[in-house]
């Protein structure tokens, strides 16, 4: 089930009326409706992949208790849990990818191996409540947060269905207590969370599915298209994925706020950094904070001299690539983030007395790390990078008008409230208590006018195939 399609729209406006029908006091009531309406929104998709999520949701609460109850066998336990959800990851979502690579490697020394793979399909949403789940165990661990005994609060955490599919990776301690609490109607969170909303269906409707139109036709067959419109691509498709990605956040956090949950914002404007490291503090910030608080830091993060720094920053944008999807183009990527984190904190990267520059020059490196990213395979990523190196050509291949118009209108629009945002210090989280009502209204009827006249239930969101 999309966001952007009418079957949430019904489920969601079932959904809003029974949960807040229910008395405050009903808790647990109110808890059982999200737990039912998470797995049936769930499992909208495939019903077999339920299954999944309740194993892991199983055995991540007893493994939270006994890691508490049982102290001197906690390390057992903790590594159970990190196993099994490993094991899922890897079964799921690697298991084909280890065995092509095993395959490739020995084909390179002349053997040919015959192996078969399994046709597996990768459950929605799977790399991220694993994570959400793995956290609560170490959290437990580190004695940070206590083990949870609510079993309806700790499924209802993992399988919550703003953020089930795609993010924000929430943490326990930050989610686990608002479902054993009262959640009470706020007007002003309501009104914050329609403008929310709104602007994220316009990055995903108006501008990212606009883009996606274009960029398609291009990285699908790189080799016909000509180096101005390869390069035109390559810069499109950061805004897309930034649109897209971040059109979802907003919808996922609007979503709960109206039901009286307060989601960690997932991106705060990364277009705006000067440096590399600066948008690693802005991008995905979830997921970055999960990779630093459960990878980096533990491996000794920067304490302990430049090289173990070096190593650890490259091991983690590593596995962050890979944690994207089963290929070596995702491996790649990570590993040009990690070397240009590295080169940074070494040199500068780039002078800082500049920003409006070194924004636009992190942007670029940004673009033309993703053409790894976005590639089909590895062997399109080199067609592009060539293409972009042997230049030939003079004009942009637009086949489209009506669609690359659409692009700009939209790419103005989204510029146009972002930079205010940014230049007003204002989260798009709170915007709507900061403007007046006619602004707000008029806003918000502008914006739902546009989602209208570009509505398309077809376009899936990019990271859930993450």
């Amino acid at each position: 089930m999309l966001f952007n399609s009418l079957d949430f729209l019904i489920f969601y406006v079932v959904i809003f009326f029974l949960y807040w029908a229910v008395p405050r006091e009903k808790i647990k009531l109110q808890n059982i409706l999200l737990l039912c309406g998470s797995y049936f929104f769930y499992g909208w998709w495939d019903w077999r992949f339920l299954s999944i999520i309740v194993f892991s949701t199983v055995v991540d609460y007893i493994l939270g208790l006994q890691i508490e109850k049982q102290a001197h066998r906690k390390k057992l336990f903790l590594k159970i849990s990190i196993f099994t959800n490993l094991c899922l990851l890897g079964v799921f979502k690697y298991f084909n990818f280890f065995i092509d690579s095993w395959v490739d490697l020995w084909s390179i020394f002349g053997y040919e191996m015959s192996v078969s793979t399994l046709n597996i399909i990768l459950p929605v949403g799977i790399s991220f409540y694993t994570f959400q789940t793995m956290s609560y165990t170490i959290d437990v661990y580190r004695g940070d947060i206590k083990a949870t005994k609510d079993f309806l609060a700790f499924a209802t955490f993992v399988s919550f269905f703003p953020q089930l599919v795609a993010g924000p990776i929430e943490r326990a301690s930050n989610l686990i207590p608002q479902l054993t609490s009262k959640r009470v109607w706020n007007h002003q969170k309501f009104k914050d969370a329609i403008l929310q909303i709104a602007v994220g269906f316009f990055r995903k409707v108006v501008v990212a599915d606009s883009i996606g139109a274009f960029i398609d036709h291009v990285y699908n067959a790189p080799d016909i298209y000509n180096s101005p419109t390869i390069f035109v691509a390559v810069i499109l498709y950061s805004f897309q994925v930034y649109f897209d990605f971040s059109g979802y956040s907003d919808i996922a956090i609007g979503t709960a706020r109206i039901l009286g949950f307060d989601f960690k914002r997932n991106f705060n404007l990364p277009y705006f950094s000067s440096s590399i490291s600066e948008f690693w503090r802005r991008w995905h910030l979830s997921l970055s904070r999960w990779l630093r608080d459960y990878l980096y830091i533990p491996m000794g993060g920067n304490r302990r001299g430049d090289l173990i720094q070096y190593r650890n920053i490259l091991v983690t944008l590593l596995l962050a690539g890979l944690w994207h999807g089963s290929s070596w183009n995702f491996v790649i990527w990570g590993g040009i983030h990690g070397l240009l984190l590295c080169f940074e904190k070494r040199t500068g990267l780039i002078p800082k007395n500049f920003k409006l520059g070194n924004c636009i020059v992190i942007f670029l490196i940004l673009s033309l790390s993703r053409i790894f990213f976005r590639s089909l395979d590895i062997g399109d990523s080199f067609v592009i990078i060539q293409k972009l190196v042997n230049w030939q050509g003079t004009v942009v291949d637009i086949r489209n008008i009506s669609i690359f118009a659409t692009v700009l209108y939209g790419l103005l629009i989204t510029f146009i409230i972002d930079t205010f945002l940014f230049v007003s210090k204002i989260d798009l989280e709170e915007l709507g208590s900061k403007i007046k009502d006619f602004g707000y209204v008029a806003l918000v009827c502008f914006l739902t006018i546009n989602i209208v006249l570009f509505f398309s239930s077809s376009n899936t969101f990019i990271y859930f195939q993450f």
